[in-house]
């Protein structure tokens, strides 16, 4: 099959259908660097004023609701960019970034900036590393499902690491 080169996504081509706008992180994924921690950074930014701004409407269980609905909406969108970017899995597609550091975010409810800032770099580091079994997620799930699913799994290594940490804390003390 002879594919053409993916394409780098411009504010136009973003804002030619809602559907990239949604997966380039409404611009966050625009980024010429590192677009993906871009997408982490609105992610945490726009969970913390939203909880910050409004408690009692995002509560964690609204989050979990935002989050999976989030993801189904990631699949599609995704799926859809990527074909137009002739790029199945662009950088540039953050979406999957913004739901994952929202679900890390949700999990660690009521949170400290300190706790933001750990998991922020945790989940980046799983994602970036894609350790055992993200790895082998990213490399065989493919489309719009596989962009979303091996951020999630990252997340969930990231409050992994929050639920051990609490567990060993009491045995330290």
């Amino acid at each position: 099959m002879n594919r053409k080169p993916g394409i780098t996504p411009t504010l136009a081509f973003m804002l030619s259908h809602p559907w990239h706008i949604i997966s380039l992180g409404f611009g966050s994924g625009l980024s010429p660097v590192v677009p993906g921690t871009m997408g982490t950074v609105f992610g945490a930014v726009s969970f913390h004023l939203l909880t910050k701004q409004f408690p009692s409407q995002f509560t964690p269980t609204v989050w979990y609701i935002i989050c999976a609905l989030g993801f189904l909406t990631g699949i599609k969108a995704c799926q859809f960019t990527g074909d137009a970017l002739n790029s199945p899995d662009s950088g540039h597609m953050v979406w999957d970034e913004i739901i994952a550091i929202w679900l890390v975010f949700a999990f660690i409810m009521p949170e400290t900036l300190t706790q933001e800032l750990v998991a922020f770099v945790l989940f980046r580091l799983f994602d970036m590393t894609k350790p055992p079994p993200i790895r082998w997620f990213d490399r065989h799930i493919h489309g719009g499902f596989g962009v979303m699913l091996d951020d999630i799994i990252a997340a969930v290594f990231a409050i992994l690491f929050f639920v051990l940490y609490e567990r060993m804390i009491p045995m330290f003390a």
